[in-house]
């Protein structure tokens, strides 16, 4: 922190700063996105604080970054880095009346490094005080109490530049069982993603023995995830589009080598490096995960940014998605639930759990059922095809429209049908 003007524009009524500081903390959680490799050190005066900055510190935006909370202040803060050299962030919570809170963060000025940078929480909506803290070279100031998601927005903004491309969504597909057709799932909202928000999608397929995408699109690639996962240092913008399969304008494929010759032992590291190349080079990624629980599969769900769990309507499947979703519960408390899709409901002489039975045994809504058509989904998979391309009035097209807009957050705007009279009937209006 240094003593330098900070050039920020702000409202000169001060408006604009207590809407961008609301007191209770309502922050949208789409809107922090994940942070860097950092450290960061807090300086607490209260538990509120202090169990904050834990929270936070336990989300998986803040996975890569190494978190440490004291408690004390400034005081403290500043006793602490006479002896210690200085993070890449400093968060310092401070109840002192204005005049006394700058000159304490004078003090600490003292004994920071560099390019360190500082956020203040304060305890008083005061635009003036915020003023003088942006003149001191503070990078943020919010008011408290906070809440977990409101720090880790303003840290997000503070280490992803505004001006550049935001970094890309994350989407994991899982099956609660093998074979329920979670690839399938992924595939068809992929390709409608790509289709209906003409954005670019790329789908990173996982299942690196037996994985489906290429035959899904009908591609047969010859270089695919395989060659980044290997030397995942390697890998940047060039040598991702060389490993890239396109299948249309704005969907490329990620594909799996689909070979039994090698073993396929996957770092959790490499993964998320891949992931995190191919993320900053389109808006979406979605992965489509095997039916298999290791590291690198664990952290690739915990660490995304929505996750699809697929899963048909018998005891195994319930069983393994409630599992997933006490785990989900458990380790995403920041984040949203699953998306559940039942698929092959309504399958001839098979026994199933009904919807609503399945639904309240997990806790969770489906998004989406899916019913059981042989015909169309053979078919298509056998075609290399999506749904939507070998039968728009297929029922299940208007799943993976809700699946694609549910994980955008978006709404579909869909087209009024018009009568072939309309025109007709628009005349007579008219007339009359």
């Amino acid at each position: 922190m240094t003593n330098s003007n900070l050039a920020r524009s702000i409202d000169a009524a001060g408006e604009q700063f207590f809407a961008d500081h609301p007191l209770d903390g309502d922050t949208d959680p789409t809107r922090a996105r994940p942070i860097p490799r950092i450290s960061i050190q807090a300086f607490c005066e209260g538990a509120g604080m202090a169990n904050a900055v834990q929270a936070a510190a336990e989300d998986r935006r803040l996975a890569k970054a190494h978190v440490s909370v004291h408690m004390g202040g400034v005081p403290a803060a500043v006793a602490h880095y006479q002896e210690s050299p200085t993070p890449n962030l400093i968060v310092v919570e401070s109840s002192l009346p204005g005049h006394q809170l700058l000159a304490d963060l004078d003090r600490l000025a003292e004994t920071c490094d560099p390019g360190t940078k500082v956020v203040i929480v304060g305890h008083m909506n005061d635009v003036l005080l915020y003023r003088e803290l942006l003149k001191r070279g503070v990078s943020e100031y919010l008011v408290a109490p906070i809440m977990p998601m409101q720090l880790m927005e303003s840290i997000s903004n503070l280490y992803n530049n505004p001006d550049t491309d935001p970094v890309g969504h994350v989407y994991a597909f899982i099956g609660a069982k093998g074979g329920v057709g979670s690839s399938t799932v992924c595939h068809n909202a992929s390709w409608t993603l790509s289709e209906a928000l003409k954005a670019n999608v790329i789908i990173a397929d996982l299942d690196l023995a037996f994985g489906t995408t290429g035959l899904d699109f009908n591609q047969d690639p010859v270089q695919g995830i395989a060659e980044a996962l290997a030397s995942p240092e390697r890998l940047d913008e060039v040598l991702l589009d060389r490993l890239l399969t396109k299948c249309s304008d704005r969907l490329s494929i990620f594909a799996a080598p689909v070979v039994l010759d090698r073993d396929y032992d996957i770092s959790a590291d490499a993964c998320e490096m891949v992931i995190d190349v191919v993320r900053q080079n389109v808006p979406y990624v979605t992965i489509d995960l095997p039916h298999s629980w290791a590291a690198w599969v664990k952290r690739a769900v915990l660490q995304a940014d929505e996750v699809v769990l697929t899963a048909a309507p018998d005891l195994a499947n319930l069983r393994n998605a409630k599992n997933i979703v006490d785990l989900m519960k458990q380790s995403r408390k920041n984040d949203g639930l699953p998306h559940l899709v039942i698929n092959t409901a309504g399958m001839p002489k098979r026994p199933e759990i009904s919807v609503k039975e399945f639904e309240q045994a997990i806790g969770l809504d489906a998004l989406a059922v899916i019913d059981f058509d042989s015909e169309v989904f053979g078919q298509a998979a056998n075609n290399g095809q999506m749904i939507e391309e070998l039968n728009p009035k297929s029922k299940s097209v208007q799943s993976f429209h809700d699946i694609a807009m549910a994980l955008t957050h978006r709404k579909e705007v869909k087209q009024e049908k018009k009568s072939a009279l309309a025109p007709l009937l628009e005349k007579l209006k008219i007339k009359r």
